[in-house]
C-alpha cells in the first residue's frame, strides 16, 4: 500500500515536471537576461560593480550568486592528451535532424529586433530587407534615431523536448 502510494506520487511529480514551462528571456533595453523553469528555478545574468557580471540562481525562496569570471586564469594553457576513449566519444552526438526537431519544439512568444547601424545609407539598404522579413516573420525594425534593442521571449516544455528527441 505504501509503495503504491509513493510510486503514484513519484509519477505525478514526473508528470508535473514534464509540463512545467521553460522560459528564455532576453531584453537589452531593460537588461534582463534569464532562463527559468517556472515555479522551480530561475538563473539570471546581472551586472555587478566589481565583476563584469554575476549569475543569480533562485531556487524556490533561496537566492545564490555565482561569479563565473572570478576563477579564470590567463596565460596558463594545459595540454591534454587525447586517448582512444576520447576519440570514440567525439563521433557520437546529436544528429542535425534531431537538433532541428529540438529547436522546432521551442515557441517564440515575442521577438523584436530594432537596430540603427549609425550609417543612414546602410539603414536605407536594410529597410526593404526588414520589410520583407516583417511580411513573413515580424519583429524587424530599422530606425534612424540611434536605438538598438533586441527582445526575445522563447518557451518550451520538457515533454516537447523529449518528444522531439525520441520522435514519438
Amino acid at each position: 500500500m505504501l509503495i503504491s502510494f509513493f510510486s503514484v506520487l513519484f509519477l505525478l511529480c514526473l508528470l508535473y515536471l514534464s509540463m512545467m514551462p521553460i522560459v528564455l528571456f532576453i531584453d537589452t533595453k531593460t537588461n534582463q537576461y534569464y532562463l527559468q523553469v517556472k515555479g522551480l528555478v530561475k538563473a539570471s545574468i546581472e551586472s555587478h560593480e566589481e565583476e563584469l557580471f554575476r549569475i543569480r540562481l533562485q531556487l524556490f525562496f533561496l537566492s545564490f550568486y555565482f561569479y563565473p569570471l572570478r576563477n579564470i586564469s590567463l596565460g596558463k594553457n594545459k595540454k591534454t592528451l587525447k586517448s582512444a576513449e576520447n576519440k570514440k566519444k567525439i563521433g557520437k552526438g546529436i544528429s542535425l535532424e534531431k537538433g532541428l526537431r529540438m529547436l522546432k519544439s521551442f515557441k517564440v512568444k515575442r521577438f523584436l529586433f530594432d537596430i540603427d547601424t549609425g550609417d543612414c545609407i546602410l539603414n536605407a539598404k536594410l529597410y526593404p530587407l526588414f520589410a520583407l522579413l516583417n511580411y513573413h516573420f515580424g519583429g524587424f525594425i530599422v530606425n534612424f534615431e540611434g536605438r538598438n534593442r533586441v527582445e526575445l521571449h522563447i518557451y518550451s516544455r520538457p515533454i516537447y523536448l523529449i518528444k522531439s528527441f525520441i520522435n514519438l
